[in-house]
């Protein structure tokens, strides 16, 4: 117990996250995909487009065929063909001719660009008016100008969006291999919490913190288990905690983490097999009595008891060492806030980082992030809340007009 309660800097903890592994992988159908984190380097085996083709409905040219056309002085061209949708056409367009086709075509043999049809008029079956010249490769797609063959077109550690499913179909990749959704145990502890069936007596309250992180947990890209409520037992929290760290790749466990007679958190993180206590306090605010264990390779979270604090401390501190866990690419771990201008001056100490609930509100101007006022525990702040802003602990405040992210919650 020696080192219990040494508060850690914010940065501090979160380099942690280095020290435990990513989640293995599977390959699952690309239907699949979407909100999944790539688990390998995707190669095109092909150029992409694999044959020149036009992005516009007209008729492929030669673009010197129509130089210096206007409506005053059109061009007038033969019409020597017409290419339907997914055929090679066995022709080809020489000068003087145009050969009429719709988006996606592929050019015929000569062709070097396409007009669009708004720029012609047909003045019989055989023969158009171009009113507007066009510029060799104009309305083009060359081969391989999307994606070049052996290109590495999707890096592991990307998460897959619809784009990303999409461009993995134009590359007829039926399946793909991806790491699997970390499992993230959530306990609930102390005597005062109920089950949300059940209404709370006198110093009780509903188990709202099990609710609102499986939602994170899920939100981050993991699969959260819960547990039953865990009173204040040093034999039974050790007992479920045991089971949850056989269970889960990641344990949350919400109350027991300040001092206090009947908390045992830190006592049992200390006797479960292979553990280490980390961290027990971080410098910021709300949450500043978080614990941190290793046990064997996993992490082990001990958070604020109150829902505000423990949502908090998920959202800056917890969904990091998640999204490691899922293998999302180092660069992608936090997305750059939402760029606002506060609203008003707010007041800090030095020595922490603190986490403001805002909202944004759109003015003339542009976004302002104007503080939701509120007691630290009262949980109506998260809910008008769009996000945090942080005020770094070697800063004394922000002054209103300050530019601020916005980090969504």
């Amino acid at each position: 117990m020696k080192d219990f309660f040494k508060v850690m800097d914010l940065d501090q903890v979160l380099a942690f996250r280095s020290d435990f592994p990513k989640v293995g992988t599977e390959e699952i159908p690309l239907t699949a995909a979407v909100g999944r984190i790539l688990a390998e380097d995707v190669r095109s085996d092909m150029n992409l487009p694999y044959f020149r083709r036009t992005t516009v409905d007209g008729y492929a040219i030669q673009a010197a065929s129509g130089f210096g056309a206007s409506e005053s002085n059109p061009a007038y061209l033969t019409v020597s063909g017409v290419i339907s949708m997914g055929e090679s056409p066995d022709f080809s367009v020489g000068p003087g001719k145009a050969a009429r086709i719709s988006t996606g075509g592929m050019l015929p043999r000569g062709a070097d660009s396409v007009v669009m049809i708004e720029h012609t008029e047909a003045l019989d079956e055989t023969t158009i008016e171009v009113y507007k010249s066009v510029a060799p490769g104009q309305n083009v797609i060359e081969p391989g100008e999307d994606f070049q063959q052996d290109e590495i077109i999707l890096s592991a550690g990307r998460k897959i969006r619809p784009q990303e499913m999409g461009l993995l179909a134009a590359f007829g990749r039926e399946t793909v291999t991806v790491y699997r959704k970390p499992v993230v145990s959530i306990i609930s502890t102390g005597d005062e919490i109920v089950p949300i069936n059940q209404r709370p007596g006198v110093g009780q309250i509903r188990d709202i913190n099990s609710y609102t992180l499986a939602g994170l947990v899920r939100e981050a890209g993991g699969t959260p288990l819960g547990f039953d409520i865990v009173r204040d037992d040093y034999n039974a929290l050790l007992g479920i905690c045991s089971e949850a760290v056989e269970q889960s790749d990641m344990v949350l466990i919400s109350g027991g983490s300040s001092v206090g007679m009947r908390d045992f958190t830190i006592e049992v993180l200390a006797d479960l097999p292979q553990s280490e206590i980390l961290v027990h306090g971080i410098s910021v605010s709300p949450g500043k009595p978080t614990i941190l264990a290793r046990v064997g390779d996993k992490p082990f979270w001990g958070l604020p008891g109150h829902v505000v604090s423990a949502m908090v401390i998920f959202v800056t501190v917890v969904r990091p060492f998640i999204e490691h866990a899922t293998g999302l690419s180092e660069k992608d771990h936090r997305a750059l806030g939402i760029p606002a201008r506060l609203s008003r001056n707010l007041a800090s100490a030095q020595g922490r980082v603190d986490f403001v609930r805002v909202r944004l509100v759109p003015k003339e101007d542009g976004l302002w992030a104007e503080p939701v006022l509120g007691k630290s525990g009262l949980i109506n702040t998260m809910i008008r809340a769009d996000g945090l802003i942080e005020i770094g602990r070697d800063t004394e405040g922000l002054d209103k007009g300050e530019p601020v992210l916005v980090m969504r919650v």
